[in-house]
Order: C-alpha cells, then sequence, then structure tokens
C-alpha cells in the first residue's frame, strides 16, 4: 500500500556513524523527505518512538531474517529499504523474501537513494539496477529484439542507467547537461510507461541494451 502523506519520516540505522549522519544531512535537505530518527544500532523502543513511513537500515548477512524481521513487527505498516555493499543477486532475493521493500548498494548517488525511497513508499518494489541486470543476465539465455520505441539518444541513455550512472554521470559521459539528461529520462519514462530507474535498467537488460 502506498503512503499518501506529504512528509516522509525516515528511519536510518546505519552502523558507521559518519556515513549514517551524511545520509541523514542529504536526505532531510531533500523536499518531503523528515527525519525521524538516525542511529548505528537497532533499538526497538525508539524504532516504535519514531514512528517512520520509510526505515532505511544497514543490515548484517548473517541475522537479516530475524532483524527485519522484528522491524517488521515493530513498525508493521512502514516500508523498509536495505543498504549494502553486496552486489550479489541471491542476497537480495534472501532481503526481499525476509519481508524488505527495497534493495540499494551503498555506493548508490543520492539522488538514486531519494528515488529508491519515494519508489518504496509509492508501494512499489526498489532494487538496485547492477543488482538487478546481474540476476536477469543469468537468467536470459538469449538477448531479446529490442522494440524501436526509443531515439538514439534515448538508447544511449537508457543504457547508461541499466549500469547505476546517475543524471549527472550520464551528462558528462555523453556530453550533456544534466538538465538535458533529465528530460530525457521523463521522456523515457513516458514513453515505456515506467516511474523509476529500476524498470528501465530491468527493460534494457531484457532487451539486450545492457
Amino acid at each position: 500500500m502506498a503512503i499518501s502523506i506529504d512528509t516522509l519520516r525516515l528511519y536510518i540505522v546505519e552502523h558507521h556513524l559518519l556515513f549514517a549522519k551524511a545520509i541523514a544531512q542529504a536526505l532531510s535537505a531533500s523536499p518531503g523527505i523528515a527525519v525521524a530518527g538516525c542511529a548505528t544500532l537497532y533499538e526497538e523502543d525508539a524504532l516504535a518512538a519514531a514512528a517512520p513511513d520509510v526505515i532505511l537500515i544497514d543490515v548484517d548477512v548473517d541475522d537479516c531474517e530475524a532483524l527485519l524481521q522484528s522491524v517488521r513487527a515493530v513498525q508493521p505498516d512502514a516500508k523498509i529499504c536495505v543498504l549494502s555493499m553486496q552486489a550479489r543477486p541471491e542476497l537480495m532475493n534472501r532481503f526481499l523474501l525476509s519481508g524488505a521493500d527495497g534493495y540499494i548498494l551503498k555506493d548508490c548517488s543520492p539522488s538514486e537513494l531519494l528515488s529508491a525511497i519515494r519508489t518504496i513508499a509509492a508501494g512499489s518494489t526498489y532494487v538496485d539496477p547492477r543488482v538487478a541486470g546481474m540476476l536477469l543476465r543469468r537468467r536470459l539465455p538469449a538477448q531479446l529484439p529490442y522494440a524501436n520505441q526509443l531515439s538514439p539518444r534515448e538508447t544511449d541513455i537508457i543504457r547508461l542507467i541499466a549500469q547505476g550512472l546517475s543524471n549527472r554521470d550520464i551528462g558528462q559521459r555523453l556530453v550533456l547537461s544534466e538538465k538535458t539528461v533529465k528530460n530525457h529520462v521523463s521522456r523515457i519514462f513516458s514513453k515505456l510507461h515506467f516511474t523509476a530507474r529500476s524498470q528501465a535498467a530491468v527493460h534494457a537488460i531484457r532487451n539486450g541494451l545492457a
């Protein structure tokens, strides 16, 4: 179910204090985001008191099932986005099966993290395009023919989206302004009826572009 509120309350659990504070600072500067709490350790009482809409959590691999079940028990209506250093499709699946709504790598850009949080809050599942790409490459024996819905420039851009690049990075790669890239991305989303970069990445991989 989507979260229908003007301001998202975000709770961050990140084991490294400096990284936790950096995430909190970056996201709290974004319109419509309020950081309701930021901790280096998971504590049920603190999470319950924060009453967040979205929980961003750095989860230890060995006890992910127990921890996510505990988080879900304390805040059953909140969305959970896992932060990970591991670009492993099998680990991503494990987290999602354990109750996470999203999986994103720690080296993502702030804009991609913000997009992931908003996608999850809207009721969709978000997975890091790079990890999704690995999973699809394993499952697809051959490339599928690519439908000619996109212009050559849009094709270049969706290929780079599938590689995990931000709009700024794509602009630098193609010698375009970030605004121009953003406009191209909006047209791609409109043509293909997408709402998240992960969908564009999956589409590009399925159609042999990445």
